[in-house]
């Protein structure tokens, strides 16, 4: 990974166009190539960012005060992140090597297998794909199909919060890329959804489920979920 803090101007050119002003900010240049321009305000999303494939030119620019021109460039839909540097004030690489991926607590892995074993709560003729199944960016806890056959993407937390949807937003964006798959929806499951989760889901088309991890353990002589 690659970790510069500059202070420089982003502009997206693509079916949006988005402008950042000169600042200060941390860019991270990973591995798998996304590039994310980041301010010192918030935790989970970057100001700008550009999803593998990708590639970075860097170029000498020396007008209006700026030293280098970086342009990322979309693979596939050819729209381009731009940034201006004006000044570089750290420029560092580490490899960080394998990542072994996020390890969830006793309830949420048991929750997990738990769904994975009776997936037809969710709905008659669903029928399991695979838990855990591998993206570049880690495993879905669950692929699943409805009764319809179309997938379905289910990420389960114990307590259900943004970042958690922002997380599936990630792996559908990556899993309906793939044709043998797409089109493919989400499933926000968790014991407890905080209101501002529940809202960010529903605007990005994530259906809600609320788990009663008593009731699923004791699924076959309740046949209660919800």
């Amino acid at each position: 990974m690659r970790l510069v803090i500059a202070r420089c101007s982003v502009d997206y050119a693509g079916k949006l166009t988005a402008h950042l002003p000169m600042a200060l900010r941390l860019i991270l240049i990973k591995a798998d190539g996304s590039v994310s321009v980041h301010a010192d305000d918030r935790a989970y999303k970057p100001l700008n960012w550009m999803n593998p494939p990708c590639s970075l030119r860097e170029e000498p620019h020396e007008e209006n005060g700026a030293v280098a021109r970086w342009t990322v460039t979309h693979g596939k839909s050819g729209e381009r992140l731009i940034l201006t540097i004006e000044e570089f004030l750290h420029d560092t690489s580490h490899e960080l090597g394998v990542d072994p991926g996020l390890q969830k607590d006793g309830v949420e892995a048991h929750l997990q297998e738990l769904l994975a074993e009776h997936i037809t709560t969710l709905g008659d003729g669903w029928s399991l794909i695979r838990r855990e199944f591998p993206t570049a960016i880690g495993p879905v806890d669950i692929l699943c199909r409805d009764s319809d056959s179309a997938t379905v993407a289910i990420e389960i937390k114990r307590r259900g919060e943004i970042d958690g949807v922002e997380q599936l937003t990630r792996y559908l964006e990556l899993l309906n890329r793939d044709p043998h798959l797409a089109p493919v929806r989400g499933v926000f499951a968790a014991q407890e959804i905080k209101p501002q989760a529940r809202v960010l889901a529903t605007d990005r088309g994530i259906d809600c489920v609320t788990l009663d991890y008593d009731a699923l353990r004791g699924i076959e002589h309740e046949g209660t979920l919800f």
